[in-house]
């Protein structure tokens, strides 16, 4: 083969001030030489393959990955960052120590990790891509503008999130990654629990109407204590009705919200005011004196509160009629014959002035009911004999069924509530999208994540170093064989020459 032939790329680097100094890099010899140094490449990127890995798999023992969950909120006012009850919505009652200790117990463990497993749980809510898109064009024109406009515009965009990550670090616990998963999930179960507590049925209000003995106060007091109860159970149940527009039955109880309202009405206007008469037909007391100094404050403070309420009523009345409502103008028609048209619109601040009245009023009527009452057991009291014992036996004994059948009352509500809110208004108020797994399809997951940065770190790293070499090497080899010095390693077998042929025989 002649080597004249030989088509070669040459990068030539001249030195004007030295011919001398003349370097010629062949990219075939550099190519020649990644190839001479190919396979040690390839050992030198499975070593570093192997030790990387291998260090990930130890640090995520030691250090372990923190397990994630996903989960959501879907009612009306999450959109504005409001919980059901129309207030500011906080995700993080998520770690409510309650919440954390009822997980624990139901899991069977321990609860002295209770406080370092809740510092262990961080939420994040997400926010969708063109949120974020409209949040930053705004804050560049606010930016730039530096106006009040464009500040009002920014806060039109704010965006609330409605799905939130769940992360759990638990190493600073005692827990395996298996008992960890239980814990992150059963917390997030447990959190529906209290979710549907906290805005469903009022347990704190089904809580005070039994916590109070009746029969710790007189007989009078007793009646007081009773009324008092149902009053704000009724009107609990009233307003749960008002807000019902699906007619609900609960399947648990077999009761609807108007089923209710009309027992406890039931119970007040015949029950109650039964036992109410009989008292004061009977002149049932304890304690006569006590009884008619306990009616005197009664009336005094229920006469301060007829005129506070009297006032109040006369306010809203006066806000109401001077009140003027949204108008809305519709123009038709052309300009010789234009006819416009008005009409006017409630708006919710008109209606909250009517529903404030309509409430002031039934106050206002129960109030002045109350003082007829204790001005007649007075007067019964101070102009009558006390009862006897035997009839005081009887009023104990219907007391007791009076007090039986609130607490009746009490639980049907509370579980007809229960149904509505579960069923209806919270159905899909909160769910868990994405529970926490640790599966070992996870756990190679986490050891990948954490030996790719530094894998392709150092394999960038070795290729560099190994084409460095290669490029020195040929910069040398070419030199030498530019000066007549050709490495062994470069040259080429010497040919054998040719033989003479024999001469044929003749």
């Amino acid at each position: 083969m002649d080597n004249s032939n030989e088509k070669n790329l040459n990068i030539t680097i001249n030195n004007k001030a030295s011919d001398d100094d003349e370097v010629v890099i062949s990219l075939v010899t550099i190519f020649k030489k990644l190839k001479k140094y190919f396979l040690l490449w390839i050992i030198v990127a499975v070593v570093f393959v192997v030790l990387t890995v291998g260090y990930a798999t130890l640090t995520t023992q030691i250090n372990k990955p923190k397990l994630n969950a996903l989960i959501s909120f879907s009612y009306s006012g999450i959109e504005k960052g409001n919980d059901p009850n129309g207030r500011k919505f906080d995700v993080n009652t998520l770690k409510n120590p309650s919440v954390i200790e009822s997980a624990l117990t139901e899991l069977g463990m321990g609860l002295e990790n209770l406080e370092v497993i809740r510092e262990g749980i961080s939420i994040s809510g997400i926010i969708p891509s063109d949120a974020i898109d409209r949040i930053t064009v705004y804050q560049n024109v606010y930016e730039s503008a530096g106006n009040l406009n464009a500040a009002k515009e920014m806060l039109d965009v704010t965006y609330y999130p409605t799905q939130f990550k769940v992360y759990f670090d638990y190493n600073n616990t005692q827990l395996t990654t298996a008992e960890a998963t239980d814990v992150l999930n059963a917390i997030l179960d447990k959190y529906q629990d209290y979710f549907y507590e906290e805005y469903g049925y009022n347990e704190s209000l089904g809580s005070a109407v039994t916590a109070i003995s009746y029969d710790s106060y007189d007989y009078s007091e007793a009646v007081d204590v009773f009324k008092n109860n149902l009053t704000t159970l009724r009107r609990y149940v009233r307003q749960l009705s008002n807000e019902d527009s699906t007619r609900f039955r609960s399947a648990v109880t077999g009761y609807t919200f108007d089923d209710l309202y009309q027992a406890i009405i039931t119970i007040q206007d015949i029950d109650l005011d039964k036992i109410s008469s009989y008292i004061t037909v009977n002149n049932l007391t304890k304690d006569k004196d006590a009884s008619i100094a306990y009616y005197d404050y009664r009336i005094s403070s229920l006469n301060r509160s007829k005129t506070s309420l009297e006032e109040q009523l006369k306010s809203v009345q006066e806000s109401i009629e001077a009140y003027e409502k949204d108008q809305i103008f519709i123009f038709s028609g052309t300009d010789e014959a234009n006819t416009n048209m008005s009409s006017t619109v409630a708006s919710d601040q008109y209606d909250n002035m009517i529903k404030k009245k309509l409430q002031i009023t039934e106050d206002l009527a129960d109030t002045k009911q109350s003082i007829n009452y204790y001005k007649e057991r007075k007067d019964a009291l101070q102009n009558n004999p006390a009862g006897s014992d035997a009839k005081a036996e009887n009023l104990d004994a219907q007391l007791e069924a009076l007090s039986d059948k609130i607490n009746e009352l009490i639980d049907l509500t509370s579980r007809t509530s229960d149904d509505y809110y579960k069923n209806v208004t919270l159905r899909n108020a909160y769910n868990v999208l994405v529970p926490a797994a640790s599966t070992v399809t996870n756990r190679i997951h986490h050891i990948i994540d954490n030996a790719k940065l530094p894998l392709i770190v150092i394999e960038a790293l070795v290729i560099v170093a190994f084409i460095m070499l290669a490029i020195v090497e040929a910069i040398v080899a070419d030199g030498r064989k530019r000066k007549g010095i050709v490495p062994e390693a470069d040259k080429e077998p010497e040919k054998a020459p040719k033989a003479d042929p024999e001469p044929s025989a003749k």
